[in-house]
């Protein structure tokens, strides 16, 4: 199958477009470039030949052949929603139903959009699945509905969209992320020997790895149609809902010395216990290899083995919000975040005449 991957040099992408490939796959891969500082270890043994495009420029040409796309390029994490929401909607809502238009109008038969768990924003005690209402609380959130909803008006006998609400990913990942609340925390523990948690750690989030997010796009890609056709799936398993807490007492113990604290503030609401049974129902060969507790040791060996230091957890490479204030301070990108061509200064030569 011809897969248009776009995103493919980011924390989840650098993990899927080489498995496609080992499965036979051919691979089109798209990203900007915003991430290329964050390469943490050489953890693939290959890599897709990546179109460095904007996902607002792609054309019609770059979908010729292609038969599916997976759609992971889009601005992550609440706190740059909240901070530049504009952009997050043309980028992440405009952008990606741009995409999946010209992508219908291309003859794409399958298009998987990667959604999220917090589309349920506030869960309250029960748990919610696919049928419940969705709650956003940010603008990363409000995104990703509306452009499930997008979507679904679009689907018929020719395009076959399916929405991946994934959990909170975790796990090591060539382009790493220390902005999500596993790898963060095991981030700190490494460098600082210390985990000194504001809140009082009683919030739940789903988690899930990122191998195992890859595995459930894999599993949609080649699952019979009906299966998948115009259904959104939770990704993750009922059993890896943790109370952040937990999350952080794992953690502890998989960093030997590792001093825990917490604090007395609960005011963060967003809480919420998913319920994941829908996707093994529908594919029953997916399943989560990964748990906290294996996922945490994984990031202890790993760093142990790199050497991590605090200055390769602080780098502004592996933070999205800082590498994208980064991009903007020095004027690399403007503020419609597209790459600017500036041009590169050149050293005054002196004491040489005419």
């Amino acid at each position: 199958m011809k897969i248009l991957v776009t995103g493919t040099e980011g924390y989840l992408g650098s993990l899927l477009a080489p498995e496609l490939l080992r499965r036979g796959h051919t691979v089109v891969a798209v990203d900007t470039g915003y991430y290329k500082a964050g390469w943490l270890y050489n953890g693939t043994d290959t890599t897709a030949l990546t179109l460095n495009k904007d996902l607002r420029q792609i054309t019609a040409e770059d979908l010729e052949g292609v038969e599916a796309v997976v759609h992971m390029a889009e601005l992550s994490n609440d706190p740059l929603g909240q901070l530049l929401p504009n952009i997050t909607y043309d980028i992440n809502h405009a952008g990606s139903v741009r995409l999946a238009k010209l992508a219908k109008a291309a003859g794409v038969t399958r298009f998987v959009y990667m959604s999220s768990c917090s589309v349920y924003g506030v869960g309250g005690a029960d748990f919610v699945d696919e049928t419940s209402d969705v709650n956003p609380q940010t603008a990363y959130a409000e995104c990703k509905v509306l452009v499930e909803r997008d979507l679904r008006e679009m689907a018929d006998d020719h395009f076959t969209p399916t929405y991946m609400r994934n959990a909170t990913a975790f796990g090591a990942s060539p382009r790493m992320r220390f902005d999500i609340v596993l790898n963060n925390l095991s981030g700190l523990a490494r460098t600082t020997g210390e985990i000194r948690m504001t809140s009082d750690g009683t919030p739940w989030r789903p988690l899930v790895h990122a191998l195992d997010i890859g595995q459930a796009i894999i599993e949609v890609l080649e699952a019979p149609r009906e299966a998948v056709h115009n259904e959104a799936f939770n990704i993750g398993s009922t059993q890896q809902n943790y109370r952040v807490r937990e999350i952080a007492e794992i953690v502890a113990e998989a960093f030997p010395g590792c001093k825990l604290s917490f604090g007395e503030n609960g005011a963060d609401n967003r809480s919420y216990r998913v319920n994941f049974d829908k996707i093994h129902a529908a594919l029953p060969n997916f399943r989560c290899a990964w748990d906290a507790r294996r996922g945490a040791q994984q990031l202890a060996a790993l760093f142990e083995r790199i050497d991590l230091q605090a200055t390769d957890f602080e780098s502004r490479g592996y933070t999205r919000l800082k590498q994208l204030e980064y991009l903007l301070r020095t004027e690399q990108i403007d503020h419609d975040f597209y790459w600017k061509a500036a041009p590169v200064p050149q050293p005054v030569l002196e004491g040489r005449g005419a």
